[in-house]
């Protein structure tokens, strides 16, 4: 095959280069036209007899990585098995992630069958698995992503999670025999699998494949790999049906231990935090996670509060935005809310302390998600004593303060930075809700003034941020019959009519264009 497909590697290298880097899509024409001068035996014999010439490994790798993105080129690949099996072994790192974007471009192209014929004839998977492991972090990427376009398929879904739990290829296993790397690539790729459906992570939580989450996160003796764990574990977190697996596990007590352990590193505590916010921002966690669950995790938070307050400021930023997203849902406010001490106490005292600008910031969005700014209008009042509690810990904060009312503390906000504002607006768009904070609001006509005044924001977001809270003002305001007929209050409501109708951006009125400078004054 040598002599026969011998070709003159600075004419490859040059026609190689050409249609690698090609701007846009190729074609199958263009394929089947470069192939016709170039056979495909030709570009493999060059790959495998004369990849020392330089550069003309990189340029085969690119040209054929774009040839197979083709149909015309991933309908050779079942023809050339033997090669991509050599690839996915190759010494060269670039050649083993080509080999693996080729096992995904047959996945993508070719009948399933096929596929999953070639996949067993040639055990493929096995290889994908040692090029996960043993491979760079390029490589290790594109078998992972190949591993998951193989679980898409109905079929291969079996090859994955094999029966017999002794075969080389079951990933608890494999991953028990791998470097701490290799554990972690392994984890990465479980995380991948687990966020294609719910019917896969039903296959990866009876695999028992959670359990190596479990152990790592629980490594104490390697910071790093328990850090990484905790970061796979952050995206596990971000899919939607996580929380019906997760609390099936032991993994909820393990957060609660590590954001409990006064002994563990701060960065440890604090992506704990995060995790379990995410985890309880949706309403479906009250569901699936029992109550002493949840209130232990809260209680978690709640009590590192009393180490935090001077010691370390980005663990308590954490604290803050962890308890901010448990509150996003009704049910995680309702929490947040309850109790002799409920945590939540701690974000409305620290939105309007301005003495650490980033704390006050985070605290600020935080109690925005737990009065309802983004929840729907029917679920933004919360049931029991949550409410009362609210508002009892609001004056608390304002009566500890030279503001003395909640008007004060909220006027304070819209007075400070643009990003103070920003996050201040969204707090008065879901407290104003509750009449007894509109009484607050429209008592000060300088907040009216601010939310109203077409020029205060110059960024997006703060504009759509303040016409959203005029809107919300208006609406409560204008719902009330008592208010609307009030004389003292007249005016109110057609300044903020005006500001809403002006629309976020078109605050400053229409203006002729005026010439810098006149015509008399150029002569």
């Amino acid at each position: 095959m040598e002599e026969e497909y011998s070709m003159d590697p600075a004419q490859l290298l040059e026609a190689a280069t050409d249609f690698a880097y090609h701007p846009g899509a190729h074609s199958d024409a263009s394929a089947q036209d470069f192939l016709n001068r170039f056979p495909l035996p030709a570009i493999i014999n060059a790959l495998q007899t004369k990849a020392d010439y330089p550069g003309l490994e990189s340029a085969l790798v690119d040209c054929l990585e774009k040839l197979f993105k083709t149909r015309y080129g991933a309908s050779l690949i079942p023809h050339y098995m033997p090669f991509v099996i050599v690839g996915l072994g190759a010494e060269s790192q670039k050649v083993r992630h080509l080999a693996c974007q080729t096992v995904s471009c047959l996945l993508e192209n070719i009948d399933e069958a096929i596929v999953i014929q070639l996949i067993h004839e040639y055990g493929v998977y096995q290889l994908l698995l040692n090029c996960l492991i043993i491979g760079d972090a390029e490589v290790a990427a594109s078998s992972t992503d190949a591993i998951r376009k193989l679980a898409i398929h109905s079929k291969g879904i079996d090859i994955i999670f094999p029966e017999s739990g002794n075969e080389a290829t079951n990933l608890v296993n494999f991953a028990t025999n791998c470097s701490p790397l290799g554990r972690v690539r392994v984890l990465s790729l479980i995380v991948k699998l687990f966020s294609i459906s719910t019917s896969m992570a039903s296959r990866v939580y009876s695999s028992n494949l959670l359990s190596l989450l479990e152990t790592e996160i629980s490594n104490s003796n390697d910071t790093l790999v328990t850090l990484s764990s905790l970061e796979l574990l952050y995206e596990l977190a971000d899919v939607q049906h996580s929380t019906e697996f997760l609390s099936r596990t032991k993994l909820l007590q393990i957060l609660t231990s590590i954001i409990s352990d006064a002994s563990a590193e701060s960065i440890l505590r604090s992506r704990a935090m995060m995790i379990t916010g995410r985890l309880m921002a949706r309403e479906n966690a009250f569901v699936f996670i029992d109550e002493s669950g949840c209130r232990n995790l809260i209680s978690a938070i709640n009590g590192r509060f009393d180490f935090l307050e001077s010691q370390n400021a980005d663990e308590c930023e954490c604290a803050l935005e962890a308890l901010g997203q448990i509150g996003l849902c009704s049910k995680g406010a309702a929490s947040l809310l309850s109790g002799a001490q409920p945590a939540g106490r701690h974000v409305i005292y620290a939105a309007f302390d301005q003495q650490q600008h980033g704390k006050q910031l985070v605290a600020l969005h935080a109690l925005a998600n737990i009065v309802g700014e983004t929840r729907a209008e029917k679920d933004v009042l919360l049931d029991g004593d949550a409410e009362q509690i609210l508002r009892r810990l609001i004056y608390e904060a304002a009566s500890k303060t030279s503001k003395l009312t909640p008007s004060g503390l909220l006027l304070s906000v819209l007075q400070q930075d643009s990003e103070i504002r920003k996050a201040g607006y969204r707090v008065i768009t879901g407290l104003v809700m509750r009449p007894w904070c509109l009484m607050e609001v429209i008592s000060r006509r300088e907040i009216i003034d601010i939310v109203t005044d077409a020029f205060k924001e110059t960024e997006k977001i703060g504009m759509e941020a303040r016409h959203k809270c005029c809107q919300s003002i208006y609406k409560v305001f204008t719902s009330s019959s008592k208010l609307i007929a009030d004389n003292a209050l007249s005016g109110i409501a057609s300044k903020l009519q005006e500001a809403i109708n002006r629309g976020p951006y078109l605050g400053r009125k229409l203006s002729e264009a005026q010439p810098a400078v006149m015509t008399e004054q150029r002569f």
